[in-house]
């Protein structure tokens, strides 16, 4: 049988996010570390502001990843589900999925080598809400969550990460922290004032 060719593709946006870790998550510096609690339980959210995947748009994209790990990331055997907005057409759904599976390469092939359990991919509305120092994802009925700038000395700038290495963010990272409710009757995140971050990604497969 054949193996589908992957085209070359790029995108670029916002990526946010919130765990079940106390401010910061020791396994966003590297999966190695000891994450607070037995189990790191959280989720990334997507929002695509420019892009392609070979010849299909991926501009005005969003997606849900929610994941259920150790406490030692580096150990694998995480629980992942794809969620990705209903308004993408099916050609969008199979790139970003795709992406995101890490079937496409890249940053998310690294993460994906750590999944055991990938729920079935679903396809809800997800609705970004961007107040600048404050991210705000709703999906009916399954996640609200928020994730917010911590206060530095100068309160006109983010307090931030510079010149961190991380698979999928970019290499400037606002820190923040993040409060959600999700439940899709396999992963389970309740959290308050717990680790949140946000930055700018850029991911190209060539």
């Amino acid at each position: 049988m054949d193996t589908p060719t992957i085209p070359s593709w790029h995108a670029s946006g916002l990526l946010f996010e919130n765990c079940s870790c106390q401010l910061v998550c020791p396994g966003h510096m590297h999966f190695s570390n000891a994450c607070s609690h037995e189990r790191c339980i959280g989720y990334w959210a997507v929002r695509i502001d420019e892009g392609s995947f070979g010849e299909v748009p991926l501009a005005g994209l969003r997606a849900v990843v929610a994941f259920d790990t150790p406490q030692h990331m580096i150990e694998g055997n995480w629980t992942e589900v794809i969620i990705i907005d209903e308004s993408a057409t099916p050609s969008q759904r199979d790139a970003l999925e795709q992406i995101l599976d890490g079937r496409a390469g890249g940053a998310w092939a690294v993460l994906g080598r750590f999944v055991t359990r990938r729920l079935d991919t679903r396809f809800l509305p997800i609705s970004f809400t961007d107040e600048g120092t404050a991210h705000h994802a709703t999906i009916p009925g399954l996640l609200e969550t928020s994730v917010t700038n911590i206060r530095g000395r100068d309160r006109s700038e983010p307090v931030r990460f510079e010149n961190i290495f991380n698979q999928i963010h970019g290499s400037s990272q606002v820190i923040a922290i993040g409060s959600t409710r999700y439940d899709d009757g396999v992963i389970r995140i309740e959290t308050s004032k717990t680790h949140g971050l946000h930055s700018r990604f850029e991911w190209n497969v060539t």
